[in-house]
């Protein structure tokens, strides 16, 4: 699983490599403001929170090697002294997120950074569901990957997640929303060979092809790059 695999990648680099540095230009091309964050998995801790308006960057130093991810919140206020996000918040009361993920559904852009190979991983996932529509694009040749589908605007009734006045702020995944064995692949489904994609999955996977849609989703959603780029991470791209 992505998880595992991810994690493992982490272990062999702590081991065999120094640390150097890593940009993430983080990116805001919606109309309107949002929150981005980071989450680390393994490696030093990053634990940021900023806000970003229209068409504003933020740039981040990530040290290598390092495996986490990057989200962002949008409808958020400080209502009596307290930060909070209608979708992706991270419960920290705060525009920093202090080591809290986010509350899906949430679009992800994950990461592990220098591999033992010198390698970096990366991914979109919409494993814990869709909020806004992202891309990681490297500096220097290596692919592309994204969900640039505003999936909120086409999601099934019964994973929509509303903003109380007719809007839709979120995607949930099928495992968010019916907590099943078949489409959180565990259990008997807790395999590739058992854990197949479902009606809903597919429903992502075909808005947006180059994500993650489920747990074993990984010859069509990881990417690799040999040179240690730095990483434009753009949302409404």
């Amino acid at each position: 699983m992505k998880v595992y695999f991810l994690v493992a990648l982490y272990l062999g680099t702590s081991l065999m490599h120094g640390v150097y540095s890593t940009v993430f230009t983080i990116r805001n091309n919606c109309p309107y403001n949002i929150a981005p964050a980071t989450l680390t998995g393994s490696g030093a801790s990053v634990s940021t929170g900023f806000e970003l308006a229209p068409h504003a960057s933020n740039t981040i130093n990530m040290p290598a090697p390092w495996s986490g991810r990057v989200w962002a919140r949008f409808q958020c206020s400080n209502d009596g002294g307290r930060f909070s996000c209608r979708s992706g918040d991270c419960g920290s009361g705060q525009v920093e997120c202090n080591g809290a993920g986010a509350i899906p559904p949430a679009t992800l852009a994950e990461f592990t950074l220098s591999d033992a190979n010198g390698r970096d991983f990366y991914d979109v996932s919409l494993v814990d569901g869709f909020n806004l529509p992202v891309s990681v694009v490297p500096q220097g040749g290596c692919p592309t990957t994204n969900c640039p589908v505003d999936i909120n605007s086409r999601c099934p009734r019964e994973l929509a997640v509303n903003d109380g006045s007719g809007g839709t702020i979120g995607c949930k995944s099928a495992c968010l929303a019916f907590n099943k064995p078949e489409y959180c692949c565990t259990g008997d489904h807790g395999s590739p060979q058992t854990c197949q994609p479902t009606n809903y999955s597919k429903f992502f996977k075909n808005l947006c092809p180059n994500a993650y849609s489920y747990a074993y989703d990984d010859k069509s959603s990881t990417f690799t790059c040999n040179t240690g780029p730095n990483y434009d991470i753009t949302f409404c791209p």
